[in-house]
């Protein structure tokens, strides 16, 4: 069991997620998944690896009664964005998991790390909470609100599914021409998820460079880097 100093910083992290109250949770997994492979043997690896798997399920169900009339592609690609390390990351943030999260001193000072850091935390925690009963019933009940509002920022992006499309939308409306992707074939082994590489220039420009199983998604994962970018240099105001 956690010391009792820590056990009231854990009871604050519930509440401020809006975990309802739990009476048996296991504190000392609690205090696991809030704990960095730096501060101790005992960390989040494990929980995390649970809670990833335990969100893509909490995000399935979620869309599905959200969305009864979507379609398979649809539902996929909102649920990629809405577990993705970007978004766990922001709602980490937003949530102030961090001054709950136990680092080393030195692993603190890696500023480049500190997102994914969140993002493990939060599947780790996540974990905990399906733990607590074999079920999604802790962690939809807070989670929804959060996947409503994202859910529908992330069916509004005209990115959701293709970028190339997107991309050339922005560059087409400023009259300069169209995007040039420029891909090959780099490994011969079949089934390798970087099998092409493609990048995409602008008014000879390099902006994106992505990598993936066949020419097409290369070029969407290329399309995918330069999309906020290129927007940013091309709206009004920007030479």
């Amino acid at each position: 069991m956690p010391d009792p100093t820590r056990q009231r910083n854990l009871q604050r992290c519930l509440l401020k997620l809006g975990v309802p109250e739990t009476p048996n949770l296991n504190w000392a997994l609690l205090d696991q998944a809030l704990t960095h492979a730096s501060a101790s043997s005992t960390n989040y690896e494990q929980l995390e690896f649970l809670g990833d798997a335990a969100l893509r399920l909490a995000a399935a169900e979620f869309l599905l009664e959200a969305y009864p009339q979507a379609t398979v592609g649809e539902l996929a690609a909102v649920r990629s964005r809405l577990v993705s390390d970007h978004t766990l990351a922001d709602l980490g943030d937003l949530l102030g998991l961090e001054s709950y999260l136990q680092v080393s001193a030195s692993a603190s000072r890696d500023v480049a790390g500190r997102r994914s850091r969140l993002a493990d935390a939060f599947e780790a925690v996540l974990g905990v909470l399906y733990l607590h009963d074999h079920s999604l019933t802790l962690i939809r009940s807070w989670l929804d609100t959060h996947m409503a509002r994202l859910a529908e920022q992330i069916r509004r992006d005209p990115t959701l599914q293709n970028y190339k499309a997107a991309l050339q939308e922005i560059t087409q409306a400023t009259g300069g021409g169209l995007p040039e992707y420029r891909t090959e074939e780099i490994s011969q082994i079949h089934g390798d998820t970087e099998r092409f590489a493609s990048t995409v220039w602008f008014q000879e420009r390099l902006w994106g460079e992505g990598r993936g199983a066949s020419m097409k998604q290369a070029e969407q994962a290329a399309a995918r880097m330069a999309y906020e970018p290129l927007k940013q240099a091309l709206s009004p105001g920007k030479s």
